[in-house]
């Protein structure tokens, strides 16, 4: 019997030991190389955390030379060659080589913009602090080379600065072609920037190079007037955008008077499409459409995207990514997103994240800062620009507003579950204008609420003695107060979208609002309140402010998005701990 009993209790420790062996096994990555770390295991990696940025785990063999520099030849339809500029239409490429032996091929990643000036301390023959000297600390010694060009019109590009339009595309697209032709390229060209630099991924992805593989747009508007109006509401920029990029960019030399057509056209259509929307003003010439970029994208490009967007980004709001990000999919092309609650900054800066405001991201520091980006760039470059390693699974790396991150194969992801509610039933209804305003407040949920998409209000509203309005909405906890998101619109463009239609005053219409992008959570116990103004944080009031627009006294329905995701659900993922 005693013998039994040992072997049984024997028995017990092994299993025991067994059990606890494979707990172990949990947290031993071992026996993964660091590129090969799944990103649910990556905050178990020794990780260098005292550089400015990421850092790879293990920096690269090659030593580099540069700048060297060149000026690509550029076949500009005749529209597109303005009068006036008789020299040859130039892109000015800086460019910085990996010590390769010899024979060997390299691949580029490239930053595009219109920042490089050489009358000034930052011309693109020196890294810049965005892309430039990252890549050329982390990539470059792994075999890239690095390109930093300027678009036409500025830094040494010659022609006229075609902001965002037709002919700032065509350079682009045919500096990525040269790149990819060179003799000493593998003719695997990857572009890489941020809001301008972002955008010009867009642009070059409009009629691509064969030789462009991949993109990585970090808040890159998908199109100019996209960038300045959310449903007919118009940023304050707006007014002004041509003639800010023109001052942006300018510098001391005599060749930045170079102005092209386009750039009397330019500041006029913010006018014309605010105030005369209703009469045609937003269609009275093509300069909206010709700077819209994601159509021709979707319908020319087959390489790979890796987007990047704060959720707390009021610079290039994060609607530019979603439903950008499916309709890419729904395309067959691989896409990837990362989308932190930071703002219009890169998702490696701790020292910029620490700044944010209480409802603008704070909440989500310090987990916000992703200090393995480094490591996501490494494994996507290494497949689409040198075909090594296996091809980056398509995902949306997300946040939500309280820190944590859960990925999701798209997002909103497939398995929302819309929640309604009339919120006539919140409290009392009434005209929405520049000297009045509204809250509404919920019952206590009963249950605690992730909301992860793209909420709705299709706000029942009757115009008043004017014929236009606007509606700004704010959805916050009311019980702590905390902001959560918001909602904008134009009554003029009531159905969403960039169509207008005519307002008859004292008409009812039905205003189908959409909320920015959000992913956030709201206890137990607490309430949701939604502010309605006339206007808020950066837009314009409406040519119809003092009169405004009243709320009808009828439903009033709010759709949220909901998701359930339990805190041992599988899609839940730490990151890196690097404030420990």
């Amino acid at each position: 019997m005693q013998k039994a009993q040992a072997l049984v209790i024997s028995f017990i420790f092994l299993a025991s030991g067994c059990l606890n062996s494979n707990q172990r096994d949990e947290n031993d990555i071992s026996n993964y190389e660091w590129w090969e770390v799944p990103l649910e295991k990556r905050y178990l990696m020794d990780l260098d955390f005292s550089s400015w940025r990421s850092t790879l785990p293990e920096k690269g063999i090659y030593n580099w030379t540069g700048p060297s520099e060149f000026f690509v030849e550029v076949d500009l339809p005749l529209e597109e060659r303005d009068a006036g500029y008789p020299e040859d239409p130039l892109m000015h490429v800086a460019l910085w080589m990996p010590n390769v032996p010899p024979g060997t091929l390299v691949p580029v990643i490239a930053t595009i913009h219109p920042y490089y000036e050489f009358a000034g301390s930052n011309p693109n023959t020196i890294p810049d602090l965005g892309i430039g000297q990252w890549v050329l600390e982390e990539f470059v010694p792994h075999g890239y080379a690095l390109a930093q060009i300027s678009t036409f019109g500025s830094g040494k590009s010659t022609h006229c600065q075609d902001v965002k339009g037709l002919g700032e595309q065509i350079g682009i697209q045919a500096a990525v072609d040269w790149l990819g032709k060179q003799p000493w390229s593998n003719g695997n060209v990857g572009l890489m920037g941020k809001s301008y630099a972002g955008t010009t991924n867009w642009e070059a992805a409009q009629n691509p190079s064969p030789h462009l593989k991949t993109i990585v747009p970090i808040s890159g508007s998908i199109g100019v007037r996209e960038m300045f109006y959310r449903n007919g509401s118009s940023e304050s920029r707006a007014m002004l955008y041509d003639a800010l990029y023109e001052g942006a960019t300018a510098g001391a030399s005599t060749d930045d008077m170079r102005m092209c057509t386009d750039d009397a056209i330019g500041p006029a259509s913010p006018w014309t499409t605010y105030a005369l929307a209703e009469y045609g003003g937003d269609q009275w010439n093509d300069y909206w459409e010709e700077r819209y970029h994601l159509q021709d994208v979707l319908d020319n490009y087959n390489g790979s995207v890796y987007i990047v967007w704060g959720m707390q980004d009021w610079n290039v709001d994060p609607y530019h990514a979603f439903p950008t990000y499916q309709m890419l999919r729904n395309k067959g092309l691989n896409v990837k997103g990362i989308m932190g609650q930071w703002g219009h900054n890169y998702p490696d800066q701790p020292n910029v994240h620490e700044n944010m405001s209480s409802g603008y991201g704070a909440e989500a520091f310090p987990k916000v800062t992703r200090m393995d980006w480094s490591i996501e760039l490494y494994n996507w470059f290494n497949y689409y620009l040198k075909g090594i390693g296996p091809e980056p699974q398509s995902q949306v790396q997300i946040q939500r507003n309280d820190g944590e991150w859960h990925v999701e194969e798209t997002w909103p992801s497939f398995d929302v579950k819309w929640d309604l509610h009339d919120v006539s039933t919140w409290g009392n209804l009434g005209t929405v204008s520049s000297s009045s305003s509204i809250i509404l407040s919920s019952q206590p949920l009963e249950s605690e609420m992730h909301i992860s998409g793209l909420p709705t209000f299709h706000a029942q509203v009757r115009a008043n003695s004017c014929n236009g309005g606007q509606l700004f909405v704010t959805m916050s906890d009311g019980t702590s107060g905390l902001r959560l998101g918001h909602a904008t619109m134009d009554l003029r463009y009531r159905d969403g979208g960039y169509e207008s239609k005519s307002v008859t005053p004292f008409s009812s219409y039905t205003m189908k609002m959409e909320f920015n992008p959000m992913d956030v959570i709201i206890p137990e116990g607490h309430v949701i309140n939604l502010e309605i103004t006339e206007s808020g944080e950066d837009y314009l009031p409406s040519t119809c402010a003092s009169a405004g627009i009243t709320l009808s006294e009828t439903e009033q329905p709010l759709a949220l998005p909901l998701i359930d995701r339990s805190q041992t659900d599988e899609r839940w993922f730490e990151v890196p701990q690097w404030w420990e």
